[in-house]
């Protein structure tokens, strides 16, 4: 027993030592812990292993270039803290020891790490020093992170490629027409070595080495190319030969993670009896030069991606039946990624994104536990489990970023005069006559939401906070003529040149002053309006016109109320109450500022928007019949997701929106909350509410804007079914609906 206190003495006395003693007078051995010097914004970090959800894993931390783990020696939850934050959460709920989600490979860098909880970065926490450790991958530690992200937090939990030697990779073509043609489809395969590019020799080279060549290009598929020609073109060519041979399995995202052996002299070394690996790549359909087969292949299509900003992202959401759901994001990895984007016509999986990080899909969830080989030609085909509701939830739907064809798009468009790379005024490269190239301005007549859209996509920022007709508050450059008028795009088009514009400039206000401009963001709310509580809250009041004299001022009665006998008979209104949720990643706010808001003293309280949402009754062959409109009374918080706080409160001229994970209630007997009805005859209609219907607010994705219900009115009662969002149904399943009969009886299948 005095041996085991003796000992446990020691042991006390020796952390005591270690702790304490000046670090240059600690035995060698004993590696004290230290601050580790290494600034915060040269490191990254990720959650690793399985199982685990999106908010927890093997924490895994990048540095010099190399992807290593964390001991779980003297590990801690105020460590987890630091490391959480780190990952863009709030906090830490709890952390794990012994390699729980599995062992990690590679270097271990940390170890005896020690945080107070409070430091910016592990960085900055005691341990033992980078890559100074006395453990084993069976002691790799693991974070489990509250599940709410930090605001604004961009760059948060990816799985991402390795890349070991060869980080960039390109296609050479080498016939001169080719080279000016985007995207580029084939050419020789070079790599980046220190400051030049080297080529590949292609001894042994195979589809499965140009499939994944093709992948990291942006391309689906490859084909066959002809080694004839690019024989005679080698023997004429210096050839630096950096990579002798490569093994790909062709479900590599990235030619860095096939089996590769490299010239071990140098560079300059030649490639016996071979010559340049060479590549040709098929386009999907968005790059194809046949529109029909892009169009004839987007109907067939049962995976779809929603609410990215730039071409190949997005939300996953596949069909099942007929009705779009997403995917739970447990095991989603870049294979199960890279099947999606070659599925849709782009190249490899550059991400695979989870935690709703491309917002919150709405409906069912559709898919659990994906598994794919890489090798699949779809979704569907990859190993998945159905999922219960207790399963997954929205908060955890899966998205990818696949590689897309580089077009070059950015070079034709520019904004200046801005505050910050993200807004100013557009500029747009125009060829002149004798075949200069030179900047011009583009009319703000008529710009908007989904202009703006164009160009932040085209430049990469992300999306529009809003589309500007006149820029005279920002900075003047040398450009002043007008180049193009007439502007209307749908928010699809890749480059402003795809959008529908004048033949000839015509513009009633000329000057830079008038010219249009772009605020872009890297994130945008996305509102959408809870269909089944609107048919199970749908009924028919014959309210007295003397209780209306509020309502009639707003202009929120058809246009016969106004020849009525005031303040005697009714108006019978179709009303039912409404939910608008803010599921994207930004809050919503009104366009206009406080000082434009306009008091209402009928209702108490400011509006902020001319029209917030419009209610239509339609024929079924979409003649509107009636309408009613909403204009934002307020726009505030009424309820929110639990762990979400409400931000927004309309009383006392308080701010207005809609958070993020938050909706704004309009209740059934709330004035203009209805449709006017009292000069529609009985039939079979159709019921649409649109949100936003005038893109003031940008938003992520417009076309979960609009409502539909089917409706069937007998002059007494209304039947409201087959409430849903408009892009909730296959296309087949929305033709059907638009020639929906009617109901024959009361009886609602």
């Amino acid at each position: 027993l005095y041996s085991l206190y003796s000992l446990e003495f020691l042991y006390l006395y020796s952390l005591v030592y270690s702790h304490f003693i000046p670090a240059g007078l600690a035995m060698e051995q004993s590696q004290s812990p230290t601050p580790t010097p290494q600034s915060p914004e040269h490191l990254k970090f990720r959650l690793a292993g399985h199982p685990r959800k999106h908010n927890e894993g093997r924490i895994e931390v990048f540095y010099k270039g190399e992807w290593g783990t964390i001991c779980d020696d003297d590990f801690s939850l105020a460590n987890a803290h630091v490391l959480c934050r780190q990952l863009g959460f709030v906090s830490a709920t709890g952390w794990a020891h012994s390699a729980k989600y599995g062992k990690g490979t590679g270097k271990i860098w940390l170890d005896n790490v020690q945080c107070s909880g409070s430091e910016r970065s592990i960085s900055v926490c005691k341990s033992r020093g980078w890559g100074s450790s006395d453990c084993t991958h069976d002691e790799d530690a693991g974070v489990i992170c509250k599940d709410e992200r930090l605001p604004g937090f961009v760059d948060s939990n990816i799985i991402e490629v390795l890349s070991r030697r060869v980080e960039e990779v390109r296609l050479r073509p080498v016939v001169a027409v080719a080279s000016k043609r985007v995207p580029v489809t084939e050419g020789v395969v070079e790599v980046r070595y220190k400051d030049s590019w080297v080529q590949v020799c292609d001894n042994g080279w195979t589809p499965k080495n140009s499939r994944v060549v093709c992948g990291m290009m942006g391309f689906p598929h490859e084909r066959k190319v002809n080694k004839n020609f690019y024989k005679l073109y080698a023997e004429r060519q210096k050839n630096y030969f950096l990579v002798h041979s490569v093994a790909c399995l062709g479900t590599e995202v990235h030619l860095a993670a096939c089996p590769l052996e490299f010239n071990q002299a140098n560079a300059t070394e030649t490639c016996p009896g071979g010559m340049p690996a060479a590549v040709s790549c098929v386009p999907g359909p968005d790059y194809a030069q046949n529109r029909a087969l892009k169009k004839k292949l987007k109907a067939l299509r049962t995976v779809r991606l929603k609410g990215g900003a730039r071409p190949g992202e997005g939300r996953v959401e596949v069909l099942k039946g007929t009705e779009w759901g997403t995917v739970c994001d447990d095991r989603w990895n870049l294979q199960a990624a890279s099947v999606v984007c070659r599925e849709l016509g782009y190249g490899s999986a550059k991400l695979a994104l989870t935690g709703a990080r491309m917002g919150q899909g709405i409906g069912p969830i559709h898919m659990n536990d994906v598994q794919c080989t890489g090798q699949e030609r779809s979704l569907w085909n990859c190993r998945f489990k159905n999922i219960t509701a207790e399963d997954c939830k929205h908060t955890e739907d899966a998205a990818v970023r696949c590689n897309v064809p580089y077009m070059g798009f950015e070079k034709t468009v520019r904004i200046t005069g801005g505050r910050s790379r993200f807004e100013g005024r557009v500029e747009v490269l125009r060829s002149g006559a004798n075949g200069t190239q030179n900047w011009g301005l583009i009319c703000g007549e008529g710009w908007g939401t989904k202009e703006a859209m164009v160009v932040c996509k085209q430049l990469g920022l992300g999306y529009a906070n809003h589309g500007l007709q006149e820029t005279w508050y920002w900075d003047g450059s040398n450009v002043t003529n007008m180049v193009m008028s007439g502007v209307k795009c749908t928010g699809d088009e890749l480059s402003l040149s795809q959008c529908q514009q004048h033949k000839t400039v015509s513009c009633p206000k000329t000057g830079a002053r008038f010219a249009a401009g772009v605020i872009c963001s890297e994130t945008a709310s996305d509102l959408v309006l809870n269909a089944p509580l609107v048919q199970q809250t749908v009924y028919i009041e014959d309210r007295p016109l003397h209780m209306l004299y509020c309502a009639a001022e707003e202009d929120c009665l058809s246009s016969t109320a106004a020849n009525a006998n005031w303040p005697y008979g009714h108006r019978r209104l179709l009303r039912f109450s409404s939910e608008i949720h803010n599921i994207g990643r930004a809050d919503f706010r009104p366009k206009a500022g406080r000082h434009s808001w306009v008091w209402h003293a009928c209702h108490g309280h400011y509006h902020s928007m001319d029209i917030f949402t419009h209610y239509d009754l339609l024929s079924i062959n979409g003649t509107k019949v009636a309408e009613g409109h909403k204009a934002s009374f307020c726009l505030e918080d009424s309820d929110c997701h639990e762990g979400v706080s409400k931000r927004y409160e309309c009383a006392n001229f308080g701010e207005q929106g809609i958070t993020v994970g938050c909706w704004d209630s309009y209740r059934h007997d709330i004035d203009c909350q209805w449709i006017d009805i009292t000069d529609v005859k009985p039939g079979n209609y159709i019921l649409q509410v649109v949100i936003n219907p005038n893109y003031e607010v940008s938003e992520s994705d417009f076309t979960n804007n609009a409502m539909k219900c089917n409706c069937k009115y007998d002059g007494h009662r209304i039947w409201l079914h087959n409430c849903h969002i408009g892009d909730a149904f296959s296309e087949e399943a929305e033709r059907k609906f638009e020639k929906y009969p009617g109901q024959l009886n009361n009886q609602i299948s």
